[in-house]
């Protein structure tokens, strides 16, 4: 089985002329010196000598300061950084991809809202739907609506809980702007519409945008929301590489995803990593 996938894989390598990973499962903080040596062993590898890295990513979301750490190893050893998402990359997946110079997906493809992922001790919970919830609460209280049951709700409420889920909220917005502006929009040199240069304000002002937009749960209702091409290149305005009828390229990525899913499934990983030098 290993063979099949290696092959499939290194198709994927030939088409992009660049190393190729592929990560499924939650984004958790135990993945984060796997991860760490995942990558070195690839580099390890003196077939090639590439600078540019494509991952190929399915997952739920998880640590937004985990993806933080992820991140700055890709770059360490990779001048350009390349997302595929076939299926899914939700949550922290999501904010992971801003980090790419390029993201690659098609029509069935999605993305998702940005709201981190905060443990609590027992389980992860979504901190802008406990921000927003409490703030509902604050809004009825100063209206004289609260009632007993909820009153009792904002007593039991724990502070220093409550700052960490504030804090997880702003580091998310504020590496999402830092990513898509270093990375993701350095090639937007002109206005397609004027064909004016773009300042370093303008793109500062696109991604606070797209940040923004992505974590306000009330256009989105939903932490499990998928985004899809369409709402991310229109409602957005974010530049998608949709290869939906880019026949070569779909097969390449299909032919590998699916299978390797269905080894993972079947095999019940929760997590599952893969390059030409690891199985």
């Amino acid at each position: 089985m290993r063979q099949i996938f290696d092959k499939r894989l290194r198709n994927i390598e030939k088409y992009f002329d660049a190393d190729v990973i592929f990560h499924y499962g939650e984004i958790h903080p135990s993945l984060e010196k796997a991860f760490r040596d995942f990558i070195e062993l690839l580099k390890k590898d003196k077939e090639f000598d590439r600078n540019r890295l494509v991952i190929v990513l399915n997952t739920p979301g998880g640590s937004v300061e985990t993806v933080e750490k992820m991140v700055s190893v890709i770059r360490f050893h990779y001048k350009e950084v390349y997302f595929v998402v076939p299926d899914y990359a939700m949550s922290a997946g999501t904010i992971f991809c801003m980090s790419g110079d390029k993201i690659y997906m098609d029509y069935s493809s999605s993305l998702g809202p940005i709201d981190p992922q905060v443990y609590n001790g027992k389980n992860w919970v979504p901190a802008l739907g406990y921000l927003d919830k409490v703030e509902e609460l604050i809004q009825k209280s100063s209206r004289g609506e609260l009632t007993e049951a909820e009153f009792m709700i904002l007593q039991k409420i724990d502070l220093a809980e409550l700052r960490s889920y504030e804090m997880a909220r702003n580091l998310t917005i504020n590496l999402l702007k830092e990513w898509l502006v270093k990375y993701k929009f350095k090639d937007w040199k002109t206005h397609n519409s004027n064909g004016k240069p773009v300042t370093n304000e303008e793109k500062e002002k696109r991604a606070e945008d797209i940040a923004n937009k992505l974590s306000n749960n009330t256009i989105w209702h939903s932490h499990g929301r998928s985004i899809g091409l369409d709402t991310l290149t229109g409602f957005l305005k974010l530049k998608i590489e949709d290869y939906s009828k880019n026949d070569e390229l779909r097969e390449l990525i299909r032919n590998y995803n699916d299978l390797i899913c269905e080894y993972i499934i079947r095999v019940n990983a929760k997590a599952f990593v893969h390059s030409r030098v690891y199985f």
